[in-house]
């Protein structure tokens, strides 16, 4: 393969004027091109928007030619090489007899990647999810919304798919990969339904429409592998002998359950605040971990969109942006979870508790912009209650954010936050949320240093965008779900102390947002599976499906 990089074409161009670029680039007509070209793909597409009157795209090429080595020697360019993309491939299976099958606690990315993984190389995974299966889940979610009827075990936060179903559905991710995980992750959801635009564009998202279906599909796969899916079942113990674990205690739908387990994978997600304490009552080593807390802020989509891509705004999908500010007093101010034509939506998982999150359908099409504008916080921040300390520090703010907004998402203008007073009426544009609201002093509900970081970073921000800091921008809170607070400590083979158990993804303190979380999930698919042997029974089914 070639790979042609900084293509540069400009916005509505046509596949003829890309096919055309190419030719130009590997200095072959286009009829020469067509001809020799065995087939070509799409590796990667981004906008450039640094020159506001030169708005294109960036793409990079990989080409399959029936004649590349006379090519390569014609061309001399840096930008024209030859590649070899990484293949994903599972590791060989280890020495250890594994008797049962292991169990993977909880079904969001990390837990359904680790059982699909493992399903694939013929282990037969049980996975337990305390909530629901994502339809059911997504009506127990849709009258939540409607009615403020909260189901404490099937929300926005637990239930199949876990907390990143009702986002944005963001796919992009820091994490550096040199063994083709992001890859096999971003196919996967090709596979099973999301849009093959999200293996090259740049700042991928799939939208919560369209991840409801690739869950369940997903889900199917490891059913049909020989794997268990079991829902409304959710761990309460652990059973030990000699030291090593020998089965799981759960509660499902009301009944008292064990299920046999050797190896568990701890895929809890950030807000299994019930499963944190069970940990540290049964002596897992954890720490509380920094994280940020903030308020969602709307704006016109429209406004966004021209700020980044001006006149080009309208022949470009609704804009996305990134801002970071660093304070002197060492505190990050920053945007997280930014969702184009998306809407806040109240993400509350436990009774007398508010939080918010954004959520985008794939369409991308409510008319404003939400993002979470969030201030780090330490453990100095929380108080000195342990591992546990920042998860009541988010249960402090997530009750006085309820107590605020009298169960609905408490609601602010930028310029009441900032003058510390109510507000009465939206400015110069409506809220979009899922979820009643109404208005609250949101000015007392942080600690007067966060409310202070908060309002430096809104300002800061609108030299980068115009009208970021705009009087009647909309503030909801509370932002406080926006990682895990806490961290179970997992050795280099990435199994905690206690012998048995590898703690993984986001919850656990290892990841951050959909991606990351199914990287790490298939990270702890690949450690028991280099660990721990087939027995008879598993290596049979395993050669039935796949030889």
């Amino acid at each position: 393969m070639i790979r042609i990089q900084q293509l540069k074409l400009p916005v509505g161009h046509t596949e003829e004027e890309l096919l055309q670029r190419m030719a130009k680039h590997l200095r072959l007509s286009l009829e020469a091109f067509q001809k020799q070209a065995v087939r070509w793909e799409i590796a990667k597409r981004s906008i450039d928007a640094r020159k506001k009157q030169d708005v294109h795209y960036v793409y990079a090429i990989d080409v399959e030619l029936a004649n590349e080595k006379q090519i390569l020697r014609k061309v001399d360019s840096k930008n024209i090489m030859s590649t070899n993309p990484e293949t994903y491939r599972l590791p060989p299976c280890g020495s250890r007899p594994l008797n049962d099958p292991p169990v993977v606690v909880g079904a969001g990315p990390a837990g359904l990647f680790c059982g699909l993984l493992l399903a694939r190389a013929g282990y037969r995974p049980v996975l337990i999810e305390r909530g629901q299966d994502v339809q059911s889940r997504k009506a127990s979610v849709d009258r939540f919304w409607q009615t403020g009827e909260l189901d404490p075990s099937s929300n926005v936060q637990f239930g199949e798919g876990g907390a990143g179903t009702f986002s944005d559905g963001k796919l992009n991710t820091l994490v550096k990969d040199v063994k083709g995980r992001s890859r096999f992750v971003l196919k996967t959801f090709v596979e099973f339904g999301a849009p093959e635009e999200i293996l090259y564009d740049s700042k991928p998202h799939i939208g919560t429409d369209i991840l409801l279906e690739v869950v369940e599909r997903i889900r199917e796969e490891i059913i049909s592998l020989g794997g268990q899916v079991l829902f409304e079942t959710c761990l309460t113990g652990f059973c030990w002998e000699q030291g090593r674990l020998a089965g799981l205690w759960c509660s499902q739908r009301g009944a008292s359950v064990r299920i046999p387990a050797r190896a568990a994978v701890l895929a809890i997600g950030h807000s299994a605040r019930d499963t944190f304490e069970l940990l540290q009552a049964e002596g897992f080593p954890m720490e509380a971990k920094a994280f940020a807390v903030g308020l969602r802020v709307e704006h016109p989509q429209q406004m966004i969109s021209e700020g980044q891509y001006g006149e080009a705004a309208g022949k470009l999908p609704p804009a996305p942006y990134k801002v970071t500010a660093s304070l002197a007093d060492g505190r990050g101010v920053y945007s997280f979870c930014m969702c184009p034509g998306g809407y806040v939506v109240n993400a509350s998982s436990e009774p007398g508790g508010l939080a918010v999150n954004g959520m985008s359908y794939s369409r991308r099409d409510s008319g404003n912009a939400n993002s979470a504008i969030i201030v780090s916080v330490t453990p100095r921040d929380f108080g000195g209650e342990g591992a546990l300390a920042g998860i009541y520090f988010q249960r402090r703010l997530e009750q006085r954010a309820f107590a605020l907004g009298g169960g609905r998402i408490p609601q602010q203008l930028l310029c009441d936050f900032e003058a510390g007073r109510s507000s009465a009426a939206y400015g110069g544009f409506d809220s979009c949320t899922r979820g009643e609201r109404g208005f609250a002093p949101l000015h007392t509900l942080f600690p007067e240093a966060i409310s202070q970081s908060f309002l430096l970073g809104m300002h800061q921000f609108a030299r980068r965008i115009p009208g970021f800091d705009r009087p009647d921008c909309i503030l909801s809170g509370v932002e406080s779900r926006t990682s895990s607070p806490v961290r179970i400590l997992r050795n280099e083979g990435l199994e905690s102390q206690r012998s048995g158990i590898y703690p993984c993804g986001e919850g656990a303190g290892y990841a951050g947002g959909i991606m990351s979380a199914a990287m790490d999930g298939m990270k702890v698919a690949e450690a028991l599976i280099g660990t721990y042997r087939m027995n008879s029974q598993q290596k049979m089914y395993h050669q039935k499906m796949y030889h």
